[in-house]
């Protein structure tokens, strides 16, 4: 275990990338103690990538390259600034609001803060804001993106877990919408401490527009269910719908309703048993394709072949990942090392809820230091015995997780968030990590609230009858 640990720590304090670090760690490990035949790191790296609900990756995040190319973000952003510009600190509540949306098509934290973060940054500096404002409510905001569903690391996690993808996508709901109003509130208790007013007039056409297209995007599920309820097929009922929101949409040019639609079709396809998560990646595809190529005709086939590529290169990333994560984690417990620690948490205490307090701060640790991927790979198969034995719903586990995790995206010295935010902003590491340091605040109050009330997290689940 010390050979193990120790040399996996030692690469990545010398820089070497977490991937490399667990395979050559793994190597090493069973070369010198000969815990198994060579051939066993190839066929466990196979083993942890032979997955169908990983299919999902690649899938989710070509849908998120899309997006950002189609221009959907550009749509997005002035549909926000119609719906709360006009409030005080009216951009930096856009910047919410606009990832809230952005993170029903992207499933990840980076992509969010890559897409519609660019842009957002760039309008606060604008209107005024100081750049380090600007910073850190796109860091806080770009954390939704894994909460409310898709989600990557509800894929990755489910997978390992053995849990409902599904109820996962619909367990992120409810937080993400705690998330949003905790960090709503925070830029209101800012914007009138420091006086910020607001960046867009109030309009009540804009206002009552943007109010239409949220009421139109809510009304499609209900009209699908009404209809199914008064006697039509499934099928015959969303084709009814999809006709008529077409219209709506090409005779009225809403600014954007087909972009909203995303997370409805991803959550009402799985709800309705049209398709798997995994399913759900492939239409979130498809839709994202029909927006650029045909609804707004943005898209043009050179810029659809870099999102290409931008997949492969970021599939094969988290993929590696995946393989080195599943090897590195085998060998905690053919060592011994995961039954340890579960020996030495189970003796501090049986209380589920101290164990739960005892797992957000390992995890907030170990969001620092360890990809995601790489972190939920590694920890589940410790940490979730432990927590079913103490009675935790692995749903709640999974959303506990994927939030601890996402804090540490914030944080040095691998919070690819952190790095991404400074190289759009021009700001140095040290001043970017000041500048998100705030808006944690409202971060921690949602882990606490998610932590300690189980049912914001497994009501939604329970009641689309997708979790016990």
């Amino acid at each position: 275990m010390a050979l193990l640990l120790g040399l996996f720590l030692g690469l990545m304090v010398i820089g070497v990338p977490v991937a490399l670090s667990m395979a050559v760690s793994s190597i090493a490990y069973i070369l010198v103690y000969g815990v198994a035949p060579d051939v066993i790191v190839a066929q466990r790296m196979f083993a942890g990538v032979e997955s169908f609900p990983l299919l999902a990756v690649p899938f989710f995040i070509l849908a998120g390259n899309l997006m950002n190319i189609a221009g959907v973000t550009g749509r997005i952003y002035s549909f926000a600034v119609a719906l709360v510009g006009w409030m005080k600190g009216g951009l930096a509540q856009v910047n919410i609001i606009g990832s809230v949306i952005f993170s029903g098509m992207s499933g990840t934290a980076i992509a969010d803060a890559a897409g519609i973060g660019t842009i957002e940054i760039k309008a606060m500096k604008d209107h005024g804001y100081p750049i380090e404002v600007a910073v850190g409510v796109t860091a806080a905001s770009a954390t939704l993106g894994p909460i409310i569903p898709p989600s990557l690391p509800f894929v990755i996690y489910g997978m390992m877990a053995n849990v409902s993808i599904g109820a996962l996508f619909l367990g992120g709901v409810i937080p993400g919408v705690v998330m949003t109003v905790f960090m709503m509130l925070t830029v209101a208790i800012f914007a009138r401490r420091y006086g910020w007013g607001a960046d867009a007039p109030f309009e009540i056409r804009k206002l009552a527009e943007a109010g239409l297209e949220v009421f139109i995007v809510l009304a499609f599920p209900i009209a699908v269910y009404a209809m199914i309820w008064a006697g039509l097929s499934q099928n015959v009922a969303i084709g009814i719908a999809l006709a008529v929101l077409l219209a709506l949409d090409w005779t009225f040019n809403f600014s954007a309703v087909m972009a909203l639609m995303t997370p409805v079709i991803l959550i009402g396809g799985m709800t309705l048993g049209w398709f798997t998560p995994t399913e759900a990646a492939v239409a979130a595809v498809i839709w994202s394709l029909f927006l650029g190529l045909v609804r707004y005709r943005s898209m043009t086939f050179r810029t659809l072949a870099k999102a290409t590529r931008d997949t492969v290169e970021t599939t094969a990333s988290v993929l590696f990942i995946v393989t080195a994560a599943s090897v590195f984690a085998w060998l905690l417990t053919v060592s011994q090392a995961a039954a340890l620690l579960s020996d030495a948490i189970l003796s501090i205490t049986q209380n589920k809820w101290v164990f739960l307090v005892l797992v957000n701060l390992l995890l907030l640790f170990i969001g620092c230091f360890l990809d995601t991927i790489a972190a939920i790979t590694i920890v589940v198969p410790i940490l979730l015995p432990i927590a079913l034995k103490l009675g935790v719903d692995p749903v709640h586990f999974g959303l506990i997780m994927t939030l601890n995790l996402m804090i540490g995206l914030l944080h040095p010295p691998l919070g690819m968030v952190l790095f991404v935010l400074s190289r759009v902003a021009k700001l140095s590491v040290e001043r970017t990590t000041v500048a998100i340091l705030p808006w944690l605040i409202p971060l921690f109050a949602a882990l606490f609230a998610i932590t300690f009330v189980p049912e914001l997290t497994l009501w939604l689940p329970k009641y689309m009858g997708l979790s016990k």
